[in-house]
């Protein structure tokens, strides 16, 4: 592992990552069958986790991005929500995947389902790599969670701290952020 400017404590290894998310894509694949979905993939630290999930994905799949900003360089979220890119595709009429790499408040993806909705698709779905509880502010149903657990600060697998540690192939905690 490359030099950390923190402490970094292994919470998912990269060959526990693979497993589950070939899991999810074959959930996935056996829920919509052989429909059409369109995946909204939150920047940026979703990244990683949605082009190795789509691949296990056999089903017709349509990717955008949209970025929320929620957090800035802080470890903790400021609460209001602001799209800073926003998807570009249409999709009324669709099953949307939104892909996000971990839910802590809720906030961000209350927010994006509710914008979502606005443009009516067939449905609306939440696929997230992480599930933290211990913070949750907002319940969103989360339809597929890749790993939950209790507390602390993740990095790793597209997830930074402030830019850094997007590459690290595992899934850490920060240890003192």
């Amino acid at each position: 592992m490359k030099a950390a400017m923190h402490e970094l404590r292994l919470l998912f290894s990269e060959e526990e990552i693979a497993k589950r998310v070939a899991e999810l894509g074959r959930q996935i694949t056996e829920d919509y069958k052989e429909e059409p979905i369109y995946v909204c993939c939150i920047l940026k630290g979703a990244f990683m986790f949605t082009a190795d999930l789509i691949r296990h994905i056999d089903c017709p799949v349509r990717v955008d991005f949209i970025r929320l900003a929620s957090y800035g360089s802080s470890t903790s979220t400021s609460g209001e929500v602001k799209i800073t890119k926003d998807v570009e595709l249409p999709f009324k009429d669709c099953h949307v995947l939104i892909v996000e790499d971990i839910v802590d408040t809720g906030f961000t993806l209350e927010f994006l389902v509710n914008r979502l909705k606005l443009h009516e698709p067939k449905s609306v779905k939440i696929c997230a790599l992480m599930d933290k509880r211990a913070r949750r502010e907002v319940e969103v149903p989360v339809d597929y969670i890749g790993f939950s657990f209790d507390d602390g600060f993740v990095v790793g697998y597209g997830v930074d701290y402030a830019e850094y540690y997007r590459d690290l192939p595992g899934i850490y905690i920060v240890e003192n952020p």
